[in-house]
């Protein structure tokens, strides 16, 4: 349904994630996101319907920060944070393989 791959970067990690197949609201319940480390950061980068976002957005709430990568401008863009550091709006510049 959905696969998922992560990457380690020093401030954050890199969620990545493809559908393999068309998904429906009802498939969230039994999605299962990677599990990362809380004092990072979380980018998440994927093609998705904005409730699959809604949805890895409000998982990885308890993370140093979230951002959403923004190919036009090679950075994932913060849109939560529980860290001074980064603030909503901020862009973390990503290396891009």
């Amino acid at each position: 349904m959905v696969n998922f791959k992560t990457t380690e970067r020093k401030k954050y990690t890199l969620v990545e994630f493809e559908l393999n197949q068309l998904i429906s609201p009802a498939d969230l319940e039994n999605l299962q996101p990677p599990e990362v480390k809380g004092t990072k950061g979380v980018i998440l980068s994927g093609k998705a319907p904005i409730w699959l976002y809604g949805m890895l957005i409000h998982h990885y709430h308890p993370t140093a920060f979230i951002g959403v990568y923004e190919p036009r401008i090679g950075g994932g863009v913060v849109v939560a944070s529980h860290n001074p550091a980064y603030k909503i709006g901020d862009v973390i510049p990503m290396e891009v393989k």
